[in-house]
């Protein structure tokens, strides 16, 4: 049942994630890129956690792909982070299709386990 939530705010927070090329704005917009950052560390601090609990309980076969999976991720992430502190709309646009791209593959990679708990 753990697992099954951690799995539920995983998508959750991908899709948030995914949304967020609604909300790149202008870079005289301080206040926007601000509430960005937050949301963006915000939602790799949940996913950290959800994806810490998930690969913990994978099989061994699952572990290391999913581990990989998540620290290409994470690296992503941060480049993302880096790029909204710099308030570049096209670092950041480049940056976050990067992250949208390994979104996709995690969404693809725990759809499987997530079937598994029904």
């Amino acid at each position: 049942m753990e697992r099954k939530g951690c799995i539920c705010r995983i998508r959750e927070c991908v899709f948030d994630l995914m949304s967020m090329e609604e909300d790149l704005v202008e870079e005289e917009d301080e206040g926007a890129w601000e509430l960005m950052a937050s949301d963006l560390r915000l939602k790799s601090t949940f996913l950290y956690c959800d994806l810490n609990q998930v690969i913990a309980n994978a099989g061994d076969e699952d572990k290391k792909f999913l581990t990989d999976l998540a620290n290409r991720l994470f690296y992503s992430i941060e480049e993302l982070d880096l790029a909204v502190k710099s308030r570049s709309i096209s670092m950041t646009q480049l940056q976050y299709k990067h992250a949208v791209d390994i979104l996709q593959e995690v969404m693809a990679a725990l759809m499987p386990l997530h079937q598994v708990e029904y």
